[in-house]
């Protein structure tokens, strides 16, 4: 008995230090914020996990796509990382046939580069986005309802 409260003692404080409230804890498990209907088709949900972190120097976004949504053109001026966390996306460079990417996949996209991504027809996709903090995104050309139609037609048949 007498060894169960001495070992009380010793842990009694560790256990009050470790639960100590001076962190900033966040989760990226969060749906996050619906999205403005600006600059995509269908329904989005972003989470901003690191955003104008200027020690960091870039960000992460965790994005949720709802199957049959699309964000249009843009480019970013810097590099971006997508990472599928979740689901199929549609992913397209300006000149490059489309591909599909799921769940566990990752692609690069240079700076500058005119690009677009999106849920698939019958997916939806979850995503986390890193980039360089900085410049917005340029956003170019709209992606219509007929183009990604024909996207996801062109990639069901291959």
């Amino acid at each position: 008995m007498k060894n169960s409260i001495v070992t009380l003692f010793i842990l009694a404080p560790i256990y009050l230090f470790a639960q100590s409230s001076d962190y900033s804890v966040s989760s990226y498990l969060t749906e996050g914020t619906k999205a403005p209907n600006t600059h995509y088709i269908g329904e989005a949900w972003l989470n901003a996990i690191i955003h104008d972190d200027a020690e960091l120097g870039y960000n992460i976004t965790k994005a949720t796509f709802k199957a049959n949504s699309t964000l249009d053109w843009h480019k970013h001026s810097s590099a971006q990382v997508l990472i599928i966390v979740d689901g199929e996306a549609y992913y397209q460079e300006r000149g490059i046939e489309p591909v599909i990417l799921k769940t566990g996949d990752i692609i690069k996209c240079e700076k500058d580069i005119e690009h677009w991504h999106s849920s698939t027809k019958s997916s939806d996709v979850t995503y986390l986005a890193l980039y360089g903090g900085g410049q917005p995104t340029t956003w170019t050309e709209v992606v219509t309802q007929e183009y990604y139609d024909e996207v996801a037609k062109k990639l069901k048949s291959n």
